[in-house]
């Protein structure tokens, strides 16, 4: 980590110092995940087993028949979507941002039909990126005529993916969504503290067990009965199978699924995602 670490200050030495200057908090905020990240890695990782049939137990659990004619919607808006990013010499897809991936095709349907089915109002991600998700999360609100979509991410401080975050959002699709630059433990207390309620949340920022039982420990009180959780890259950690055991009595589902390319997701050794949906508390035993 001190290598690497090392290396990014050599490669960026002026956005370094001038992201410790404006934002010491978050630059301490940053190292500090970072360095958590690293030590987690001692730790075995959980094995997950995934489910192949995670779409018809998703609809299932919603009481929607499947195949359903979201799932046919998406598939036509994807390449839509995709091909004028990879038209502009984006690389989309798997370690397409730097050394992350965009939101896999498979998770992505996953929120389209989430959107579709709940009609939530208020839906929270974290992690951006180049926008894949947020664009079928905004293009799935603007299809319902209702919801709003707020956004935190920490962008990188190398200079050319900075400038590509958010880059799928359609201008259109501005008045549904709010962008709010700064870390998850930074930022998320405050937006939930303003919202009140959370209909859909998405996790897709630092892989760390630490900061995903931040995210969804925090998110849960908020979430709304019926409401659902989608956490990307479950395999990379333990914390999405912490939170699970740790709620279990309140968990209507829970489902790790397999992503739509597992051999190209894998490049970095990650793929799985995992969607969990709250049990009103009427039927909560």
């Amino acid at each position: 980590m001190l290598r690497q670490s090392l290396r990014k200050v050599f490669k960026y030495p002026v956005q370094i110092v001038a992201a410790i200057v404006n934002d010491p908090v978050e630059t301490w905020i940053r190292v500090q995940e970072r360095y958590d990240e690293h030590r987690e890695r001692r730790t075995p990782i959980f094995c997950y087993e995934p489910q192949s049939d995670w779409e018809r137990l998703l609809h299932n659990s919603l009481g929607i028949h499947w195949p359903c004619e979201a799932g046919a919607e998406f598939n036509f808006l994807w390449p839509k979507v995709i091909q004028p990013m990879q038209e502009k010499g984006i690389r989309v897809g798997p370690m397409g941002f730097g050394s992350w991936n965009d939101g896999d095709a498979a998770m992505v349907r996953a929120i389209w039909c989430l959107i579709a089915h709940l009609k939530p109002s208020n839906v929270v991600e974290t992690g951006v990126g180049h926008g894949v998700t947020s664009r079928f999360i905004l293009e799935g609100l603007e299809k319902n005529r209702a919801g709003h979509l707020w956004s935190i991410d920490l962008p990188p401080v190398d200079p050319v993916l900075r400038q590509q975050v958010g880059m799928a959002v359609d201008k259109r699709h501005h008045q549904r969504w709010t962008y709010i630059e700064g870390s998850s433990r930074r930022r998320l207390p405050a937006l939930l503290s303003k919202i009140g309620q959370v209909d859909l949340f998405i996790h897709d920022s630092l892989h760390s067990e630490r900061n995903v039982r931040f995210e969804l420990d925090r998110v849960w009180g908020m979430l709304s009965p019926g409401g659902a959780l989608v956490v990307d890259d479950v395999d990379a950690n333990w914390g999405f199978q912490s939170f699970t055991q740790t709620f279990s009595s309140q968990l209507s589902m829970v489902c790790e699924a397999e992503p739509l390319h597992p051999d190209l997701r894998r490049t970095n050794k990650k793929g799985m995602f995992g969607i969990i949906l709250k049990t009103p508390p009427s039927t909560q035993g």
